[in-house]
């Protein structure tokens, strides 16, 4: 059984206490919550020794790290670097998107290596076979893509990206709404152009029933991808994407009739004064379905800041509702993203997502704010240094400025307004 399923029969499982243990709450609310779809607990039966969370209503907002090779660039013990750097610094789950070098050999060693939930993109690997074989994207057989399912299930995957939602009804909204760019999701664009040149339904809305059937048989947690998201910010929140948003939740409702766990992926690239309103159109249409954003990102114009631009939107999507959080790195829009490009980008959604929890109360996201700010009054470097979002920055800085051995920093010296506030002048 699911954890839903047996959440649905009142069984508490060991993953449900160690959620529970982890978010300081009665292991029986969050058994009711998965229960009731509103939180999910990625963990395949296949995948073992891992840390357990929980994604969903009240829980920390969780933060995803993309890492894998790409025909560009392929080094599959550089992703395995990423994949112990995204960790480090907070991340908790890695995606592998890899589409270059022995796909099914770096998965395996990624989920044999990591101590967070995988997530993957099946379709990735269909379409690079293809490529590989010199077919036409066209040529793909419905049975492939189900068979990459069920390999990658197998394999201990604890999450997947599907493109379920992009179907002949939601890709007709594209051609009386034009936008500036398009489809940019690789998934969705694949799904299109074989719908368009077979003429054929998109299987996994086809059969879907098949996609339960091998989720339901591993406990895979149904990560509805948004392959018609806005990859601009004037395409935001159009028609073809709130088509597909309205087929993706019926997809949930049919999920979780058979106790299917799932979660809905949202944009994109949206504006500050749109993202409210995308989140709770999500969660009023999806059934309060876990919400996973990329970003958002909030402007076009930054390349090589862009892991600012997402935090700035992920903290806004976080205080809304959104559950969790895929980073951005610097090198979005440009390149295959370092390892340096890993961390910068999980602290920086890192940063979010407390942002974001601080708003809705999450437990203990105030104390560590408060604890801080205790801190700072003491002129406490030790304790500054333990409550930052990474340790060992400001412990560096602290020691190689001008003022290391004295009790305040090199930028106000003996005119500190806290000395001079608490009369220790």
């Amino acid at each position: 059984m699911t954890q839903m399923q047996k959440a649905i029969k009142g069984i508490t499982t060991k993953e449900i206490c160690e959620v529970a243990e982890y978010e300081n709450y009665d292991p029986e609310w969050i058994r009711n919550e998965v229960a009731c779809g509103r939180i999910v607990i990625p963990k395949n039966i296949n995948h073992l020794n891992f840390n357990i969370r929980g994604i969903g209503n009240g829980l920390k907002t969780k933060i995803n790290a993309n890492i894998g090779t790409s025909p560009k660039h392929c080094n599959p013990d550089e992703e395995l670097k990423k994949l112990q750097t995204a960790i480090k610094y907070g991340a908790d789950s890695v995606m592998d998107l890899s589409t270059a070098g022995d796909i099914d050999r770096i998965l395996k060693s990624i989920i044999d290596n990591s101590s967070v939930m995988v997530g993957t993109v099946p379709v990735y690997n269909v379409m690079t076979q293809l490529i590989r074989k010199n077919k036409e994207l066209s040529d793909m057989k419905p049975d492939d893509l189900f068979l990459e399912i069920e390999k990658q299930a197998k394999m201990g995957v604890d999450f997947m990206t599907l493109h379920c939602g992009v179907t002949q009804t939601s890709i007709s909204f594209l051609e009386n709404d034009e936008r500036v760019l398009g489809i940019v999701s690789r998934g969705g664009s694949f799904i299109k152009s074989w719908m368009l040149a077979t003429g054929s339904e998109n299987p996994l809305y086809e059969q879907y029933d098949r996609v339960l059937d091998i989720c339901e048989k591993y406990d895979v947690t149904i990560s509805l991808g948004d392959g018609l998201r806005p990859g601009a910010c004037n395409d935001a929140t159009d028609r073809a994407q709130v088509a597909e948003l309205l087929i993706l939740g019926e997809l949930v409702e049919k999920a979780h009739k058979r106790g299917v766990q799932v979660m809905v992926e949202g944009p994109g690239h949206v504006p500050l004064d749109q993202i409210e309103i995308n989140i709770k159109l999500m969660k009023k249409i999806c059934n309060n379905a876990p919400f996973y954003v990329l970003g958002p990102l909030v402007t076009d114009i930054a390349p090589g800041y862009d892991h600012i631009v997402g935090a700035i939107g992920g903290a806004i999507a976080a205080a809304h509702g959104a559950d969790f959080l895929c980073y951005v790195t610097p090198a979005e829009h440009l390149c295959l993203p370092t390892i340096d490009d890993v961390r910068e980008g999980v602290i920086s959604s890192k940063i979010a997502a407390h942002c974001g929890d601080f708003v809705k109360n999450v437990k203990g996201a105030r104390n560590t704010d408060y604890n801080m700010s205790h801190a700072r009054r003491e002129l406490n470097w030790e304790n500054m240094f333990k409550y930052a979002i990474e340790p060992e920055l400001p412990r560096t800085r602290k020691q190689l400025s001008e003022s290391a051995r004295e009790n305040y920093c090199s930028m106000c010296g003996f005119l500190c307004a806290i000395k001079i506030d608490r009369g220790l002048l």
